[in-house]
């Protein structure tokens, strides 16, 4: 590892990490990751070697590191849990940083939200700015990329919605459901992620697709979709969380979360920005119908079994 032209992507076994390391041995680039799932089956085989994170020795994370030119970060959490929480995102975050910037690593690509900020009360937004705030104290170039929702092949939020909508005859929103939310293709931030790859100056974009929808349209959609039009009901925030936990009980995940419901209804998922990405959820949904939702999506499945591949639906 001494060409300086290595590309290294955390968690390129997951969903937008194996998008990215797609796209960037698709352009004849030298791939490795950084997992936690060392021995998660795979598609790429040898041509990704994979390097455990170390965020518990350093000097080994900052060996991994040498000769990387680039490293794409997708790590993150998306709730609290006994095994994983925000608080360790963050400070396991800030040490692969500070490893990179110690290795030479010559560019930063990270991947933060749409709306953070270091004075919200949601952990979650409140955590992504503090990386970024972090990052750009690192002197490392970076390029930040703010998606609001990613959808494809192995998404959760837009699968899981499609799942409920062929299993209950009727679908509620948090409130109104007049929220905003501007899911982009996940193939579509790789793609811009390896672009910012390739550059130099600091930049932050707001990874938005070319679709706006509020969340009783985004609802509606998908139903349309997949030929499952379901009355689409208001309730209390309360009733649709409690509905949520249960079926999450149900199918033994965290289905939604406080923080999630809270995000939604602030329109924290929306920005007033030109889009970064060209693929549009509805002509993806059409093209998927007959397999959307079909299964659930366990968030929690995949962060337990660090040995199955991610499914696509």
């Amino acid at each position: 590892m001494n060409d300086n032209h290595i590309h290294a992507v955390t968690g390129a076994y997951g969903y937008s990490g194996k998008y990215i390391a797609q796209k960037l041995l698709a352009g004849g680039e030298q791939v490795i990751t950084l997992t936690n799932s060392l021995h998660r089956e795979n598609p790429f085989g040898d041509r990704v070697r994979a390097y455990p994170f170390n965020f518990d020795k350093p000097d080994l994370l900052k060996a991994s590191l040498q000769g990387v030119k680039v490293l794409y970060n997708t790590y993150w959490v998306r709730f609290n849990h006994r095994l994983f929480t925000y608080a360790d995102a963050i400070e396991n975050t800030k040490i692969l940083f500070s490893a990179a910037r110690q290795a030479g690593v010559e560019r930063i690509v990270h991947i933060s939200i749409t709306n953070p900020s270091e004075e919200s009360d949601l952990e979650y937004f409140r955590g992504k700015a503090i990386l970024e705030k972090y990052l750009k104290d690192t002197g490392v170039s970076h390029g930040i990329l703010r998606p609001a929702v990613l959808f494809g092949k192995e998404d959760i939020l837009i699968n899981n919605i499609a799942w409920a909508l062929r299993r209950f005859p009727v679908f509620g929103t948090f409130g109104d459901g007049q929220y905003k939310i501007q899911p982009i293709y996940v193939d579509d931030l790789a793609e811009l992620a390896v672009q910012q790859g390739a550059v130099k100056d600091d930049v932050i974009i707001n990874a938005i697709g070319p679709e706006t929808f509020t969340y009783r349209e985004l609802i509606e959609e998908i139903g349309r979709m997949i030929k499952k039009k379901r009355p689409v009901i208001s309730m209390p925030p309360w009733l649709g969380y409690g509905i949520g936990w249960i079926t999450g009980k149900i199918v033994n995940d965290v289905m939604i979360t406080k923080e999630e419901v809270r995000g939604l209804m602030d329109n924290l998922l929306y920005v007033n920005s030109p889009p970064a990405g060209t693929t549009r959820l509805t002509d993806w949904a059409k093209k998927h119908a007959d397999t959307l939702g079909f299964k659930y999506t366990s968030e929690l499945s995949r962060r337990k079994d660090r040995k199955i591949e991610y499914e696509s639906n």
